[in-house]
């Protein structure tokens, strides 16, 4: 074997060898040999090398052991170059014999070489002669007995004696391990984590150090940090008299590292390995520039770096473990930055299912927003809200929700949907309120009527059963699982304020309520980017008025109903101006259809009908009149605005009543209305003569003067077509992706859940366009209507203000396309805070 052979190398500082071309692990201990630590000879094996052993294509043996002393034995470790792609589990103490047997019982003791012999013999018979692991159950747990006992069971199963050749007994494990990676299960295993299926994998061949022996002998891990918390405190475990990753076993006798009032430590046991270990580990931070977990071998006293990998960690630690490296100077912010994958910023701001603890999975949808909970079964929004004023947990159970839920949804710790997909009603509420939320899953049979749910495998829920909602996973699991706490800890804080002084977008929120506001500026929202008025009108206070003006004959009559609602919706955009002080906040004007404020079933409409003084005939006929075949694109947004023009009046007058009062207080207020659902310049003209005669009155009975801008929301394609004659008569274009997604595909996105997993996986649409923008068709009617816009007025500021705008992969369109700000759910503004800096940082790095 050469030592530059790019395929069969010794590894040592100049090696020829790649992450890429050999696996992580082999390139790790290229590392730590150039830092001098005691690494055992090793050799790697190359991805190619591995594929040709796995076709049959078997290198020289004698060779590959050559730079081994004849007395060692050796361990075979996968390298894959992603180590959470995993690989073959290790081989120990090949080359174990019965001559090599005798020999280390002169050496170690007997005991010791009958446990080296008899690991090896169990490795080798369960993974390369594939023998059934029970044939072992038997052997007894004295290695001296058990070891004759093993070899025995081994004779009768395969009818050969144990081989004794270390070159045979090698060239039998290399060939094992390169065919079960390649085989189909280890495939799909490793897609499932995000490896490509044609995804190589290296092998290292080591020289063992046996942690066996007559003085201080054991082995164990070590590493600098906690994995839940990322605080520095040294943790890990060791055991004497064992081998590789021993010490991890569940009820194994391992010690602490350091001094531990719990029990005994290496610390007390073996000083000066342990001090040993705690430079090298130091020593590997610095030069590596990451938290690393040492795997180590004691033998005699004598300390010997095995292995070391990147400390597996969950979003908490990572976060922490970033920030601390940059502030010790070890990396660079912007480096510490990069480091965190956006989405994971979800684990720290909701509450999670411990990812250790055992899950019965009942059922799985549409993972529609992220965190999870646990509480009882209800069907209602009544029912949610009686729960909540005993202060019981319990989740909201709907074939669909529907603006009349939302008390509900506020009073649930979880929503559970049959119907919808990632920009549902459910789905889009949940994620605005910080709400764990799953949606369409359909395997669930929903009795509403009966109040229960029934379950594919035959079990039947019903309402007051307790199941947690996991809105991160899309599943739904039986009884209360383990969670563990949301963390917005120091280190989050201090990786959002460096976010935020590299990005060069702007981030807002959609908020609705004072609620969502605070949620807003909690998170340094740079504003409200969309307040959808119409979630203000379902209070029970308001749903009164709002159906006296729905059934007014007149326009007097409308009016004089919205004059009752004008005190409430004026305090509810103080609130929002007060809460957000003096930072910009768009004002969608009202948008769904009139039916949805208006009963369904007999017993609403005959409440109805006695709040009205109405007969119930009456009732009926007005609201089916009211009804439409297809209510997302008929009469609402700008069509109700300029057909029932009161409405809109009402709302401009409430805006600037309190854009005039909030002044008074601290900084000046200027809102931005939206006028929402436009698809013609007429449209525009309309509603911008009416909500500048409002402010005209309000500027002469107020006395006081103010501005505001008006804009569109861009959510059918003519919009965006027709952007240029549009731009004149605004001050910025809003575009609401999830309804121009709908308009553009024609798909319902209501029901889209139903078949769109099948759709993805069968390559019709390489994501849900719900959830990832489609960059090509929707995104080039955004391209169109940014450029046809500003071509007219340079200075029109263009956002998304759709669920779109907390994707990472949105928010690099939006900034590569000019647009001045993106705005989403208040819960996923550090998403999108985080993701638009790492754009920036990407940049300058090319």
């Amino acid at each position: 074997m050469q030592q530059d052979d790019p395929n069969i190398t010794l590894i040592t500082p100049t090696a020829p060898m790649a992450a890429q071309t050999h696996g992580g692990r082999a390139k790790c201990l290229q590392r730590l040999v150039r830092l001098d630590l005691p690494v055992p000879r090793t050799i790697a094996l190359s991805f190619d090398a591995v594929h040709g052993i796995a076709a049959g294509d078997m290198p020289d043996l004698e060779a590959l052991i050559a730079p081994f002393s004849a007395e060692a034995l050796l361990c075979v470790r996968p390298s894959s170059e992603d180590p959470d792609w995993g690989g073959p589990g290790a081989v120990l103490n090949i080359g174990m014999n019965d001559a090599k047997f005798v020999e280390l019982s002169d050496r170690l003791g007997k005991e010791a070489a009958s446990e080296l012999y008899l690991r090896f013999v169990q490795a080798y018979s369960t993974h390369v002669a594939r023998l059934d692991p029970d044939i072992f159950d038997d052997v007894d747990s004295d290695p001296v007995v058990g070891l004759g006992q093993a070899l025995h069971a081994y004779e009768n199963e395969t009818e050969e004696d144990f081989p004794q050749e270390t070159s045979v007994q090698l060239a039998e494990v290399l060939r094992s391990m390169a065919r079960a990676w390649e085989g189909t299960t280890a495939r799909l295993l490793r897609q499932a984590k995000g490896a490509p299926a044609d995804a190589g994998l290296g092998l290292v061949v080591q020289e063992m150090a046996f942690g066996l022996g007559q003085g201080e002998s054991g082995s164990g891990v070590m590493q600098l940090v906690d994995s839940a918390t990322g605080a520095r405190r040294i943790t890990g475990r060791y055991m004497s008299q064992s081998q590789g990753r021993d010490a991890l076993r569940a009820g194994s006798d391992a010690m602490f590292l350091m001094r531990d009032p719990r029990g005994p430590s290496l610390e007390e046991v073996a000083p000066e390995a342990f001090a040993k270990l705690r430079g090298y580990t130091e020593l590997m931070r610095v030069k590596l520039r990451e938290e690393m977990q040492v795997e180590f071998t004691i033998e005699n006293g004598e300390v010997y770096v095995l292995d070391g990998v990147r400390v597996a960690r969950n979003a908490r630690a990572a976060v922490a473990i970033a920030v601390t490296l940059a502030d010790d100077g070890i990396i660079s912010r912007e480096e510490a930055l990069m480091r965190i994958e956006p989405r994971a910023l979800n684990e720290l701001l909701h509450r999670q299912v411990d990812p250790e603890a055992p899950r019965d999975v009942l059922a799985r949808g549409v993972a529609a927003s992220p965190g999870a909970a646990t509480g009882k079964i209800v069907f209602t929004a009544e029912a949610a809200q009686a729960h909540a004023a005993r202060d019981e947990p319990c989740v909201l159970v709907r074939r669909e929700t529907s603006p009349e839920d939302i008390r509900g949804m506020h009073a649930a710790v979880a929503v559970l949907t049959e119907r919808g997909g990632m920009t549902s009603h459910a789905a889009v509420i949940g994620r605005g309120i910080g709400l764990p939320c799953v949606v369409g899953a359909s395997e669930i049979g929903f009795d509403t009527s009966r109040k229960t749910l029934t379950l594919r495998d035959g079990r039947v829920l019903r309402k007051g059963d307790t199941i947690t909602i996991d809105g991160t996973n899309g599943e739904v699991l039986a009884g209360a699982a383990p969670l563990l706490e949301a963390a917005r800890d120091e280190s989050f804080q201090t990786l959002m304020e460096w976010a935020d002084a590299v990005r060069d977008i702007a981030v807002r929120a959609n908020a609705d309520t004072p609620a969502d506001a605070e949620a807003a500026r909690n998170f340094r929202a740079q504003g409200i980017g969309l307040c959808r008025t119409e979630h203000m009108f379902f209070e029970a206070d308001r749903l009164t008025v709002m159906r006296e003006m729905i059934f007014a004959d007149s326009s007097r009559d409308r009016a004089a109903a919205l004059d009752r609602l004008l005190p409430m919706q004026r305090a509810d955009f103080i609130d929002l101006f007060r809460i957000m002080q003096g930072q910009p906040v768009c004002i969608r004007l009202f948008d769904p259809p009139l039916h949805e404020f208006l009963p369904t079933d007999r017993s609403g409409l005959l409440e109805l009908a006695e709040a009205l003084d109405l007969p119930l005939s009456d009732v009926t006929r007005r609201v089916e009149a009211l009804g439409e075949y297809n209510p997302m694109l008929g009469m609402r947004g700008v069509r109700l605005g300029i057909t029932v023009p009161e409405i809109y009046d009402m709302q401009a007058r409430a805006i600037f009543e309190a854009t005039v009062e909030a002044s008074r207080e601290g900084d000046a207020v200027v809102p931005e209305i939206m006028i929402p659902l436009v698809s013609a310049r007429r449209e525009v003209e309309l509603v911008k003569t009416r909500v500048d005669a409002v402010a005209a009155a309000v500027r002469n009975e107020t006395g006081r003067d103010f501005t505001y801008r008006l804009g569109v929301m861009v959510e059918t394609p003519r919009a965006a077509l027709r952007a240029n004659e549009i731009a004149p008569h605004v001050s910025f274009l809003s575009f609401g992706t999830n309804d121009l997604t709908q308009m553009t595909y024609g798909l319902s996105r209501d029901d889209a859940g139903r078949f769109m997993s099948t759709y993805v996986k069968q390559g019709v649409y390489p994501e849900d366009p719900f959830h990832t923008l489609d960059v090509d068709g929707v995104g080039e009617l955004l391209r169109m209507g940014a450029e046809r816009g500003r071509a007219v007025k340079p200075n029109l500021v263009l956002s998304i203000c759709g669920e779109h705008g907390g994707n990472p992969e949105s928010i690099a369109f939006c900034r590569a396309a000019g647009f001045d700000y993106v705005s989403c759910s208040p819960f996923r503004v550090p998403v999108a805070r985080l993701a638009a800096a790492q754009l920036v940082v990407k940049d300058k790095i090319g």
